[in-house]
């Protein structure tokens, strides 16, 4: 008979927790739309702008690139003899780093543009939502203002009348 361990039930809940979290699921969402919008960006840069770029005349070969040294390659057999030769150039592909350069730009411009509208966006809903507050306290009554004192009761003439005339028999006793 096998228990389960309760620490794991307890790590399993707490996974879960933590997956269900919002935070956790937009950054999901932002991580797949960002290898989207990558490949997007990518797509444009070598098959639009580097063929652009190609078009520069730079050296014999029409290519952005510097060898740097020529690679020989020879297979030779038992008696010493040259099977294959072949030879290969060490190069730097400028037009890759150029190209790997305007796609980082290119993807940091758009990004800078999504934050920037985003929080364009957030700033006018806080400023309606304090809008709306600020209406909202103007329509309602204060209740926080005191009562104004009582002002002093406004007696009638015949009261006044009786006072007196209690005043004055008063007097006479």
């Amino acid at each position: 008979m096998s228990k389960k361990n309760p620490e794991k039930k307890g790590l399993i809940k707490e996974f879960k927790e933590f997956i269900s979290r919002g935070s956790v699921l937009d950054l999901a969402v932002g991580m797949i739309i960002g290898a989207a919008f990558t490949a997007i960006i990518t797509a444009v840069v070598n098959y639009v702008l580097k063929p652009l770029i190609s078009l520069i005349p730079l050296g014999e070969s029409g290519t952005f690139k510097t060898v740097l040294k020529p690679a020989v390659a020879e297979v030779v057999n038992a008696e010493g003899e040259i099977l294959v030769a072949a030879q290969a150039e060490v190069a730097i592909l400028w037009s890759e780093v150029i190209s790997a350069i305007i796609t980082f730009l290119a993807t940091a411009l758009v990004l800078f543009i999504i934050i920037k509208v985003i929080n364009s966006a957030k700033a006018k809903a806080e400023k309606a939502k304090a809008a709306l507050e600020a209406k909202k306290a103007e329509e309602a009554p204060a209740e926080e203002e005191p009562a104004p004192a009582p002002a002093e009761p406004v007696i009638p003439e015949d009261i006044k009348l009786l006072s007196e005339i209690r005043d004055l028999l008063k007097a006479k006793e």
